[in-house]
């Protein structure tokens, strides 16, 4: 039995892979003129943001995997953005839009979760934020005592 995970293990990882194939199918029913424009830059971005995983997966160093989700995170972000603009030029429709948007934000959610699952494995004194409320820092407001923010540890 292996004591890790393979990339291709982690669901959000074959999430975004299955993404970047539809957004390849999408993209390439497009104008030709969006060839090397739009379209080339929706299938960079896509397919970057499960690669970044791949490429930190097998890192012994837990603060480059972390690094390597944040970069995925990103790619998913700026995925939306394109999905965004093509919607803008008529490319695709509001609904189909609002399909992918949903399915990369949950992605996004799921990056969320692995990044502070891998900043549990740092030591305390190396993580750059404690997950969790102190009261003391919020003081007279205790309307958000339980906003679920992360606190940074120098508070």
């Amino acid at each position: 039995m292996k004591s890790y995970m393979d990339v291709e293990d982690l669901e959000v990882y074959r999430k975004l892979c299955r993404l970047h194939i539809e957004i390849c199918d999408l993209s390439h029913a497009w104008p030709t003129e969006e060839k090397y424009e739009i379209g080339s830059q929706i299938r960079r971005s896509s397919n970057s943001s499960p690669a970044q995983l791949a490429e930190k997966n097998d890192d012994r160093h837990v603060r480059n995997k972390i690094e390597g989700v944040n970069r995925s995170r990103g790619e998913a972000a700026e995925t939306i953005h394109h999905l965004f603009m093509a919607r803008e030029k008529g490319y695709i429709t509001a609904e189909r839009y609002e399909s992918f948007r949903t399915r990369y934000k949950e992605c996004i959610r799921m990056l969320n979760g692995l990044e502070k699952t891998l900043e549990r494995k740092l030591p305390e004194t190396e993580r750059r934020w404690v997950v969790g409320e102190h009261p003391e820092a919020y003081r007279d407001h205790a309307e958000i005592l339980n906003s679920g923010w992360p606190i940074s540890p120098d508070t």
